[in-house]
């Protein structure tokens, strides 16, 4: 999840302003079309199956079962999910969803350790080579975090593309790193880009047109490959962050809207997340925990 930084489009005039949709529904009125759109299946959701007092941090290990309860959940509502780890046993997730019908885009974690690296990009060679994958994502914001070099990054990239021929591989990164580095975009098969007008301190009424602008961007240097949104939301509870504000009617209008508009533009998108997450409190505060359409239990927050 990308914070802002000098690249960001905060300090830029957002001239693809776009009305929202949905307005002047109230709650109910919000809950009910929400509650329609999953019946009718998003594209994709972010999937991570930790529950309370577990977490990555902590480097608990997930068992398939804890994972297929938890998939069991999304599984009405999406076409596809998103992982981010090959190892501690997140390398089940994507067998699980093969077996529920969804179609996965598996992803390495990356970080400083290069030992726990090595570990992951083989776990995602082996995901994809049994079968498992349907798009590859080596790196999550890995550059924005400056945990590996690019030179590093490009180096795994090419890795696994030689590993597993004929899968589309790509790196996840907030929308203005892409076009800070053209090697990374040669190197890609598909753009995996986040975009998050919340943490670029942006209203919601602004948002929507703040988040055609971030595609946009990454558009015009893509050289025609596919840009995919791999993770946007909003959260429904926590501290506003400037103009962005977080509440459950807002958090509501932004899902509704953004599934609205990539359908319309034929924009593939995963949405973050599936569920509450407590752990990331530490990493971000109360902003973090509340991006989920299920709280932390599984329950729907909207309308159940």
């Amino acid at each position: 999840m990308s914070f802002p930084s000098k690249n960001r489009l905060m300090d830029r005039p957002v001239t693809g302003a776009a009305r929202l949709e949905f307005q002047g529904l109230g709650l109910s009125g919000l809950v009910e079309a929400f509650r329609k759109t999953l019946q009718e299946r998003i594209h994709g959701i972010c999937f991570s199956a930790y529950v309370e007092g577990q977490s990555p941090d902590l480097q608990t290990q997930l068992s398939p079962d804890q994972i297929r309860e938890r998939m069991e959940i999304v599984r009405p509502a999406t076409r596809w999910v998103r992982t981010f780890s090959c190892t501690d046993g997140n390398e089940h997730a994507p067998r699980i969803a093969h077996e529920m019908g969804l179609k996965t885009l598996v992803g390495a974690w990356l970080g400083t350790d290069r030992e726990k690296n090595e570990a992951e990009i083989r776990g995602l060679i082996e995901v994809a080579r049994a079968g498992h994958a349907d798009m590859l994502a080596v790196g999550n914001e890995v550059l924005y975090r400056e945990d590996l070099s690019e030179e590093d990054l490009v180096a795994a990239i090419r890795r696994v593309k030689d590993a597993v021929p004929g899968i589309p591989v790509g790196y996840v990164d907030a929308y203005y790193l892409f076009p800070l580095h053209p090697r990374l975009v040669d190197a890609c098969d598909v753009m995996l880009v986040n975009c998050y007008p919340f943490w670029e301190y942006c209203s919601l009424e602004q948002s929507l047109g703040y988040m055609k602008e971030m595609v946009a961007r990454v558009e015009r240097v893509s050289l025609g490959k596919k840009v995919v949104i791999s993770e946007t939301g909003w959260p429904s509870a926590g501290e506003p962050l400037g103009g962005a504000v977080p509440s459950e009617e807002n958090a509501l209008l932004y899902f509704l809207n953004t599934v609205k508009w990539t359908r319309e533009a034929g924009i593939d998108v995963f949405y973050f997340s599936a569920f509450d997450e407590e752990w990331k409190a530490s990493h971000e505060g109360d902003r973090g925990v509340y991006w989920g359409l299920w709280d932390q239990r599984g329950k729907l927050k909207y309308g159940a």
